[in-house]
């Protein structure tokens, strides 16, 4: 996780050329138009930053956005809603709202709520320093007060994964005036008026109904009241996704073979889906999970052996069989046969 003393300084960019920090503008300096920026259809206009900061995530030229997200994200920075991206694993909820922020310019930090974010994280601690020579006990501000003062956006990874006693600090900011009261400080730290409020979870609050999120659970329902906007990114239909890995991998439209076997391969992915929807299986094929395939197959040059090791090896032992089956439904080859006779 950044630590506050990265966040304060400048960077270094890719090109040598020393990045600004966050607190270079304070507001939003132009109007982007969600039509011309982001393709959809929508007549939205949308505050960005001119100047690119060291906050301001990457931008991925080859990024597919989403209709339906996409609105509720540019909502979210335009008219300060608070805004949850609800999915299955590995559809691009974080990377979406990253690649909205870096297309406005607008600093966005992501932190990951595991078991080990404490509210003392959050909030901060009081930390010896060395002060003219002398050790003093000096308070050192948390991600949460740190980002309420500036015009940022903060993600919550994995919000369904958090612990009561983190929800509860951060359900103090989910009100659109939401104040952050200091205990150990006596103070108030009152919102910036750019910083913006985002989370995303695999379930919507409600628990693990399906075995496949382990460690999620219930969120407090006057909590999950506070969301403005619950938006759901899930799969994708064969063509949007067989198109979006065509784009990440730049394999061209009038490459043929490439074309098809990303054809074959997301038709793969949709079998895995299905089956784990009807009970079959329990583990199932993500975007991510094709994306990292392609990658492996560029890499060692044979599909198959890129496929055992990137899905099928992670699969429970009774029920590769029927993921095998998938895949010769696919490609007219048995994975785990070859593998057997290879040896």
């Amino acid at each position: 996780m950044n630590d506050l003393a990265t966040l304060t300084a400048g960077s270094v960019a890719e090109n040598g050329d020393t990045l600004p920090p966050i607190s270079v503008l304070s507001a939003p300096d132009r109007m982007v138009s969600a039509r011309d920026v982001f393709g959809i259809d929508s007549d939205l206009q949308v505050p960005a930053f001119s100047v690119r900061t060291d906050h301001v995530p990457d931008a991925d030229p080859t990024y597919r956005f989403d209709h339906d997200t996409t609105l509720a994200i540019l909502a979210g920075f335009a008219f300060n809603r608070r805004v949850m991206i609800q999915g299955y694993h590995g559809t691009g909820k974080s990377s979406h709202i990253e690649q909205v922020a870096s297309r406005l310019n607008w600093p966005c930090v992501r932190i990951n709520l595991d078991s080990h974010i404490s509210r003392i994280d959050l909030i901060g601690k009081d930390a010896i320093v060395l002060r003219d020579g002398m050790q003093v006990t000096e308070f050192r501000e948390g991600l949460l007060p740190w980002g309420l003062q500036h015009p940022c956006a903060l993600v919550f990874d994995e919000y369904d994964a958090g612990r009561p006693d983190v929800m509860f600090v951060i359900q103090r900011v989910l009100e659109i005036e939401g104040h952050l009261t200091l205990l150990d400080q006596n103070r108030v730290i009152r919102p910036h008026p750019f910083f913006r409020l985002f989370a995303t979870a695999n379930t919507v609050g409600l628990g693990d109904t399906t075995g496949l999120y382990h460690g999620t659970q219930q969120i407090n329902q006057g909590q999950m009241d506070r969301w403005n906007i619950v938006t759901t990114l899930n799969y994708l239909p064969h063509a949007e996704e067989t198109a979006i890995i065509m784009a990440k991998m730049a394999v061209d439209a009038s490459d043929a073979p490439g074309r098809k076997r990303i054809e074959s391969m997301v038709a793969l992915a949709d079998l895995t889906r299905s089956g784990f929807i009807a009970g079959d299986i329990s583990t199932v094929m993500s975007p991510r999970t094709v994306i990292s395939w392609a990658e492996n197959y560029r890499i060692f040059q044979d599909l198959e052996f890129a496929f055992r090791v990137s899905f099928l090896n992670k699969c429970d032992e009774a029920e590769r069989p029927i993921v095998a089956e998938y895949y010769q439904r696919c490609f007219n080859v048995d994975p785990v046969g070859t593998a057997l006779r290879a040896r």
